[in-house]
């Protein structure tokens, strides 16, 4: 508890300051340092509150040990130990919050994604399984009521996807659904089976954070960047027009196209915006790697055997191997009623935090 309260007691101190800052007439001409010193310090206002209070019981407790110390009449003595048992279980109570609102937050979990979907192992049903998936997702970010945007996509010709990429635009949007990146397994009758035969079919999702150009720099002249003539659902409607775009990152030979919008500036910009994404989380991992830190990986190689989550239809059982749960609600889950797993994912994350914090 010691070293946890001269955490607490710089984070006190530094509230402390913000709040003096923001009362700065010097500091409140400017605009952008007003709002980023109000933010920190809406950040720490939680935790310093709690602290606040955890210092306020723990004098209350100290004053009335030693008023039960005294001489006192016997009801009076009564009284003393009923508050003492109710301070120590405030306490109590006071200190796990406070442990878990030092935990260091995921910077990037008020970010947008953009959100990848790939089929994997499975031929056909494997893309109507991905197309599933993107129309999962689509509806949960309805539910929160967030903007989702397509950014790019291939599709099987059958109603599936080869490779589906979209953007989700909402507070928090990251924290939520960066737990569904991995290998996802579907098991079902294919609707092309005649005999009724149970297929395993997989996709893979990787769940990006949206970055701008500040966090990531990306330098003109290294980038190869090429029109092409977008496709449509026939020859009849093949444009002719060069406005997808497909552009090379020559460093890293990463490669990112769009073709869907008509225009060659907007699909430029969205492939941009995936290639961004892409950058930034590939340093990332690269400096998780160098650190030694617990590396988790986005995604399989689609293996059936490589799962986070699977979707059983003839049980109409979802499980997620991660936290061993099991829901047998797979309609209202592909519907986008998933929150359940993200709740129990969360919840394993903040304890493997506080582990980790504990350590250092």
């Amino acid at each position: 508890m010691p070293g946890m309260l001269d955490r607490l007691n710089k984070v006190e101190e530094r509230y402390e300051k913000l709040t003096r800052l923001l009362a700065d007439p010097d500091v409140a001409q400017d605009y952008e340092r007003v709002a980023e010193y109000a933010k920190e310090r809406s950040d720490l206002e939680d935790i310093v509150n709690t602290y606040r209070a955890y210092k306020d019981a723990e004098q209350e407790l100290e004053e009335t040990k030693t008023l039960l110390a005294d001489d006192v009449d016997p009801e009076l003595q009564e009284l003393a130990e009923a508050e003492i048992g109710r301070l120590e279980a405030e306490l109590a109570n006071l200190e796990p919050r406070l442990r878990r609102l030092l935990i260091p937050k995921d910077p990037r979990d008020a970010k947008n994604v953009i959100i990848e979907i790939r089929a994997g192992t499975g031929g056909d049903e494997a893309g109507l399984f991905a197309a599933d998936l993107c129309r999962m997702y689509t509806r949960y970010a309805e539910r929160q009521g967030w903007n989702t945007e397509l950014l790019s996509e291939h599709s099987t010709g059958v109603g599936g996807f080869k490779e589906v990429v979209f953007g989700v635009q909402g507070q928090g949007a990251f924290s939520r659904f960066k737990f569904e990146s991995g290998v996802h397994r579907v098991q079902r009758v294919p609707v092309t089976e005649s005999s009724g035969r149970i297929h395993t079919s997989t996709a893979t999702v990787a769940v990006l954070p949206e970055v701008n150009d500040v966090e990531v720099k990306i330098d003109p002249n290294e980038l190869e960047i090429v029109a092409y003539g977008a496709s449509g659902p026939g020859g009849q409607h093949m444009q002719k027009n060069a406005t997808a775009i497909r552009i090379t990152h020559q460093p890293s030979g990463m490669v990112v196209s769009c073709e869907s919008e008509r225009s060659q500036t907007q699909n430029k910009m969205r492939a941009m915006t995936i290639l961004r994404a892409r950058l930034y989380e590939q340093e990332r991992q690269k400096q998780e790697a160098e650190m030694a830190a617990k590396r988790r990986s986005q995604v399989g190689s689609g293996e059936r055997s490589e799962k986070i989550r699977t979707y059983n239809f003839p049980q109409n059982r979802v499980t997620d191997h991660r936290v061993g749960l099991t829901l047998h609600q797979l309609p209202s889950v592909l519907d986008g009623d998933f929150d359940p797993f993200v709740e129990a994912l969360a919840a394993q994350e903040q304890v493997e935090r506080l582990e980790t914090w504990g350590e250092n």
